[in-house]
């Protein structure tokens, strides 16, 4: 789903947007769509991940959630910016970013040699 509404908005980004918002607005909503589509394909690679390895499932999964509520925070705020003009959801993002590299660092953990362990 998550890829569906990114590819749906970098195509209403690229068609409806283009002539109606000033191109510095256009690159922040292609910048949320672009995000997104790395994290949908990131929640692929955790649903991979836990097939190969069941027992590290949980944290996996919490890697999945982070991820999530990366698009929402990260991608989310930044669409609000452009289509709302809601300044103030700008203070979100950073918080979404977090969320993200949170999420990199505990699949980058599941996926170590030792599954963690450590």
């Amino acid at each position: 789903m998550v890829a569906f509404v990114c590819v749906a908005a970098g195509a209403f980004g690229a068609h409806a947007l283009a002539d109606r918002v000033p191109a510095l607005r256009l690159a922040t909503f292609e910048t949320g769509a672009r995000y997104g589509m790395y994290h949908a394909l990131a929640l692929f690679a955790v649903a991979w991940a836990m097939g190969v390895w069941p027992a590290r499932a949980a944290l996996l999964a919490r890697a999945g959630w982070l991820f999530v509520a990366g698009v929402v925070l990260f991608t989310g705020s930044l669409f609000a910016l452009v289509l709302l003009d809601a300044r103030a959801l700008g203070a979100v993002t950073p918080l979404g970013g977090v969320c993200f590299l949170a999420g990199w660092a505990l699949f980058a953990w599941a996926a170590r040699p030792d599954g963690g362990r450590r």
